[in-house]
């Protein structure tokens, strides 16, 4: 797991997301419950994505974000892997926020098992909970 900036103790509100080329899942949730709960997902590209993820940011002002990093089954990284943590970067340096980077292998394809409408959203979720089962 890795993080760029510092993530509070205290911190208790997250939002996450499940990065993908043509889509970011979202999801909010917070360390008392330990739970995640999916926001519509992200269709759109450049600015405009940018856009919608800083007023989803804005709107649920969370203390930290956390985005999923996928990997080959073995834990090496791949192309993805690097979009991602791009991502991750990006996203810590355009809002300040904290960032975690969790493993999220397997995570859309849990969503779909569940039967997820917005497996992208569902991700997000699997990938938040993962994370806040990590908190002291």
């Amino acid at each position: 797991m890795t993080t760029w900036g510092v993530v509070s103790a205290r911190a208790q509100t997250f939002l996450a997301f499940d990065w993908g080329e043509r889509r970011v899942g979202v999801a909010s949730g917070n360390a008392i419950t330990r739970t995640a709960t999916p926001l519509p997902t992200v269709q759109a590209q450049g600015d405009a994505r940018w856009q919608r993820l800083s007023a989803l940011i804005g709107e649920w002002r969370p203390d930290a974000l956390v985005v999923g990093v996928p990997c080959h089954p073995d834990g090496t990284p791949h192309e993805q892997t690097q979009r991602a943590r791009r991502f991750a970067r990006q996203l810590h340096g355009r809002t300040g926020l904290p960032v975690v980077e969790v493993d999220e292998r397997y995570s859309t394809t849990e969503a779909h098992a569940r039967g997820a409408a917005d497996a992208d959203a569902a991700a997000a979720c699997i990938i938040l909970e993962q994370f806040l089962r990590t908190l002291p």
